[in-house]
């Protein structure tokens, strides 16, 4: 047999895999879902209750990732449905409606009756008609203990302008899953790729659906030519033309028994359409191989659409696997890709304004007294590796390494290397490295909030926000901070897998509200001491150091070594300095 003939047979014989697999998928998964399905339609029985949309003011939303944060078409609004949570012992999914004012820097909780079951790792996408809509289709539902999963395959939209949730039922869409991408291009919301998983096995996908906005119907496209391999968490952007853009993410396949191997994708796809984005239209996929500086490989980013035709990655982490562990390198930084120049480039903070133009002038002052001295040269800047700690309310310390590209080899004024190494001076506040977090861009102001980091085994799942402006690309803002005593970790016991599976499933409401409660218990015992207006960060140090030090031995216990304690106080009192500054 010719090398074609082989190739045709090899290429049939995967079609024949994938197929069984997901058939096996389909048979195992179907038996985990009916007893979910259960315990979802029970939570639907409570929303049910609801008979009045009630929209009343509240604190900043609790920690969760994996939910979607949208921009809202006509006002100045972003809009937080979803997401979950994990405390170590349970999983708590949700299905709250949250939306923070932007002016006012105000949350406001939205209840409306008979909305989407609890869900996370669906997606969502906004259209202005009629006022605004926010699209939700997909995601999954975990048990308590987070070894079942339910995907979902419904679509629903929730009408801004009347406060009205909708399940629309059309027939012929995609499988449930999870993990999937979804964007408006014209008149259509365009589904692809995804995973399913049981408790077993798992099924990536790499399909490609259609909803029309208009006739409400679903269709599969059957794209020509080679397109990107089975995948979930990619980036998918579209383009001013109707095209769509898929970049990265992530899949495993099994190798051997209980062996599996992970892949993170860094390729990059065009799906085109040879016409106006009708339904009979032909669409065809391209390999893309753009220029510039690419990211480094990474799972787990957020993904938004810009200002000036640029799509944008956000954070990410990288697993390393050790002999006996995984550690995550995680990350903050932020990559551009131009649509029309088909490049990527790093985002580089420039400082703000006012900051440059003093350090310009010491500059000057320190060149005129130098006199003819001989100035130094800076090497050229290649990626840098950061090192920081991150410490809980217990004294639990996370070391998170973050790699930070150079910028890209251009020639560059006078004026721009000046911006360049203005921008590099000074601590700038930022956004703890993570992954998994909700991204929004509303007039061109990047906002993201939540996510999660580990240290070890343990998850460290966030809950502030932070924005920055895309055009000036000078500084984050800290909006809402991460509040340390809202880290609650339980450690794994058989006797908690018996509780109640309704108690940790729930979550929602009364997760918070004890959490509230708590934080304020906790809060009235000892306040932190507070930083000094411009007080730098080692005075700061040098005056609360023996504060810090009885804090961090308190939560570290008697046994730990005094340098050991030193240093956690240190990283504590870190944290603390540069989330009040």
């Amino acid at each position: 047999m010719g090398k074609k003939g082989k190739r045709e047979k090899k290429g049939k014989g995967a079609e024949k895999t994938a197929a069984k697999m997901e058939r096996k998928v389909s048979r195992r998964a179907k038996k985990e879902e009916e007893d979910l399905e259960a315990l979802i339609a029970e939570f639907q029985s409570l929303d049910a209750k609801k008979t009045q949309v009630i929209e009343s003011s509240c604190p900043p939303p609790s920690p969760r990732l994996n939910g979607s944060l949208s921009a809202h078409p006509e006002k100045d609004e972003l809009v937080l449905f979803g997401g979950e949570y994990f405390n170590g012992q349970k999983t708590y999914l949700y299905n709250e409606l949250y939306v923070y004012n932007i002016r006012k820097n105000s949350w406001s909780k939205v209840e409306i009756p008979n909305p989407p079951p609890r869900r996370c790792a669906h997606q969502a996408a906004v259209v202005p008609t009629a006022g605004g809509q926010l699209w939700v289709f997909g995601g999954e539902f975990a048990s308590p203990n987070g070894e079942q999963f339910y995907h979902y395959k419904d679509l629903w939209v929730l009408h801004l302008a009347t406060k009205t949730w909708e399940q629309i039922k059309a027939s012929g869409g995609p499988s449930g899953r999870s993990g999937h991408r979804m964007v408006a291009c014209k008149r259509q919301l365009i589904v692809f790729g995804g995973f399913h998983e049981s408790a077993r096995d798992y099924i990536y996908y790499n399909d490609v659906y259609a909803f029309n906005l208009d006739s409400f119907t679903w269709s599969k496209l059957a794209p020509s030519g080679i397109g990107p391999a089975p995948r979930s968490g990619c980036q998918m952007a579209t383009t001013p033309e109707g095209s769509i853009i898929i970049y990265g993410g992530y899949s495993k396949q099994r190798i051997k028994k209980d062996v599996d191997k992970g892949t993170l994708h860094t390729d990059m796809f065009l799906l085109k359409t040879e016409g106006a984005g009708k339904e009979e239209d032909k669409w065809a996929w391209s390999r893309l191989n753009p220029s510039g500086v690419k990211p480094t490989p990474r799972s787990g980013f957020s993904v938004a659409v810009g200002p000036n035709n640029r799509s944008l990655l956000f954070g990410g982490v990288h697993d390393e696997e050790e002999e006996e562990s995984i550690e995550g390198d995680f990350f903050n930084d932020i990559y551009f890709y131009d649509i029309g120049k088909n490049r990527w480039f790093p985002g580089q903070l420039k400082g703000p304004k006012s900051e440059k133009r003093k350090r310009r002038r010491g500059r000057q002052a320190e060149a005129e007294s130098a006199g003819n001295e001989e100035v130094e040269k800076q090497p050229p800047q290649g990626p840098v590796e950061i090192v920081k700690e991150v410490v809980a309310e217990d004294g639990t310390v996370m070391t998170i390494k973050q790699v930070i590209s150079g910028p890209a080899e251009e020639e560059t004024s006078e004026s721009e290397e000046e911006e360049e190494e203005d921008g590099a001076l000074g601590q700038q506040v930022e956004p703890c490295p993570r992954s998994n977090a909700m991204l929004a861009v509303k007039h061109g102001v990047l906002y993201v909030y939540g996510g999660m980091f580990e240290v070890g085994d343990r998850q460290f799942t966030l809950s502030d926000l932070y924005s920055i402006d895309l055009h000036k690309m000078e500084e984050w803002k800290v909006l809402v901070e991460m509040d340390p005593k809202a880290q609650e970790w339980l450690e794994e016991s058989e006797s908690d897998e018996e509780d109640d599976d309704m108690e940790g499933a729930e979550g929602g409401e009364e997760e918070e509200e004890s959490s509230e409660e708590e934080s304020e218990d906790e809060g009235g015992d000892e306040q932190h001491p507070s930083v000094q207006p411009e007080e730098k960060h080692a005075d700061y140090l040098a005056r609360t150091e023996q504060y810090w030090i009885k804090l961090a031995r308190n939560n570290m216990g008697p046994d730990a070594k005094e340098k050991k304690v030193v240093k956690v106080a240190h990283a504590m009192a870190k944290t603390f300095y540069e989330g009040s500054v």
